[in-house]
């Protein structure tokens, strides 16, 4: 059993390194404990194509069916994918995954049935103290069966599609990067009777990422895509992350589409279909999603950072949908559980009725100047350099939901800890560039630190 065990259980999941900080042990021990905490009768566990996945799954089964639960092994899939599985059966999920991690790592993430998540406020923290103790002890009862389902992959293509109307989508030229992740696996499928000429990149399943890192947040991952785009022609570039619950978006001119963009469009076309609807954004956001959903009749309710946070506060307030800037976008008909191939075609449906290029149909949104997530290393702890920032402004311009938020006139800026790393995270948004790039550096320059 690796030793720190605080290293790797996260406040969304359990990550680390193969098999230094997490392997086969750990993985046993998650199973058992997991059905333990939660009282599950029947497991779905799926992997992504990590070369570390398949023996890991095959030790959380061992250790979840030690306990007399009933295992039914999905297989390759997307996260999003094992969401669905968990939301459609009833029963709770586990994921092996390291998202969008270089190859060296893989990890777990956990929901209860219905896809309700797992994270350190809804019982990771008595899991970890669980796996420490190792409890439960041993059953001396049936151990649980073990079953494949080989037709759940074509269950949640037609799923996805069910969020658009296919008759609305005309022939569109896409260019997706799979990134050698779940998306060449899940989104052949999903497309399947589509009117869509897709342009695979790197769709061939390789855990080591022979090409560039899953990580399509990084702009640098970006460039074979926004070449290829402008290679073909196409209409727009998908990539998705490794695990494939993220999707980015390149317009036809081969621009990066920031993600507070696609949450402004996708919010808009849901508050279209149900007026008056709620739609969460988290507090990095642009200002412009706010401002779309109030335009669109709908009720705009800000939310902390993290999907664990936003699916409970989908659930308390009944929201249709719920973005981050991250590239996480949630649907309630999708078990309040984030989808990147749903939101994917929910644009693709909105740009076959525009008749005019997705740049142009984007081009409202673009009202502000944003530096996007700039990670500062910070000497001592971050939390004292967040306290020392708020004092420079007055306190009623401050907002502590995450972090701390201050609110400019024309401007807003968000500083917050990693909960991963021991970063501070910024993010600064304001009326034009000039004002932003001030806001930023006065900030920068008061943190201190170096850049990570």
């Amino acid at each position: 059993m690796p030793a720190d065990l605080d290293k790797v259980f996260k406040a969304y999941d359990i990550r680390g390194v193969y098999p230094d900080e997490i392997d086969e042990d750990l993985a046993y021990a998650v199973g058992r404990a997991f059905v333990g905490l939660t009282g599950a009768r029947t497991v779905a566990i799926g992997h992504d194509m990590r070369p570390s996945s398949a023996p890991m799954t095959d030790a959380l089964t061992a250790g979840a069916t030690s306990q007399g639960a009933d295992v039914i092994r999905v297989g390759l899939c997307s996260t999003d994918m094992l969401y669905f599985v968990s939301g459609a059966l009833g029963v709770a999920g586990i994921m092996l995954t390291a998202s969008h991690n270089p190859a060296r790592y893989n990890g777990l993430k956990l929901c209860r049935p219905g896809a309700v998540p797992v994270g350190v406020e809804s019982g990771l923290a008595d899991l970890q103290r669980m796996v420490a103790a190792g409890e439960p002890a041993a059953r001396p009862d049936r151990p649980g069966t073990v079953s494949d389902r080989e037709d759940l992959l074509e269950r949640y293509a037609e799923h996805v599609r069910g969020f658009v109307d296919p008759g609305a989508l005309r022939p569109l030229r896409v260019v997706v990067d799979a990134g050698n992740g779940m998306a060449g696996h899940v989104l052949p499928v999903v497309f399947k009777g589509l009117p869509f000429q897709l342009d695979p990149m790197y769709f061939e399943l390789d855990g080591n990422f022979p090409n560039h890192p899953a990580d399509p947040i990084n702009p640098e991952n970006l460039a074979d895509l926004r070449k290829q785009v402008l290679a073909t022609g196409a209409d727009v570039g998908l990539a998705f992350d490794g695990d494939a619950d993220r999707v980015f978006l390149v317009d036809e001119r081969g621009g990066i589409v920031p993600s507070s963009l696609v949450v402004a469009l996708v919010a808009q076309t849901m508050c279209e279909r149900e007026p008056g609807a709620t739609v969460l954004y988290n507090l990095i956001c642009s200002r412009i999603v706010p401002e779309t959903i109030k335009a669109a009749g709908g009720t705009p309710v800000r939310t902390r950072v993290g999907h664990s946070f936003i699916k409970q506060v989908m659930a308390d307030t009944g929201a249709i949908f719920g973005g981050e800037h991250s590239g996480h976008y949630y649907f309630r008909d999708n078990y309040r559980a984030d989808s990147g191939l749903v939101a994917a075609v929910v644009v693709l449906e909105v740009l076959s009725g525009a008749g005019r290029p997705l740049s142009e149909v984007l081009a409202p949104y673009r009202k502000y100047a944003a530096s996007g997530e700039i990670n500062r290393r910070v000497d001592g702890d971050p939390a004292a350099v967040i306290d020392r920032i708020a004092a420079a402004w007055p306190a009623a311009a401050a907002d502590r939901t995450d972090g701390l938020t201050i609110q400019g006139p024309t401007w807003w800026f968000n500083l917050r800890p990693s909960n991963t790393e021991p970063l501070l995270r910024l993010n600064v948004e304001a009326a034009d560039q000039e004002e932003m790039a001030r806001v930023r550096d006065e900030v920068l320059d008061a943190v201190g630190g170096e850049p990570a």
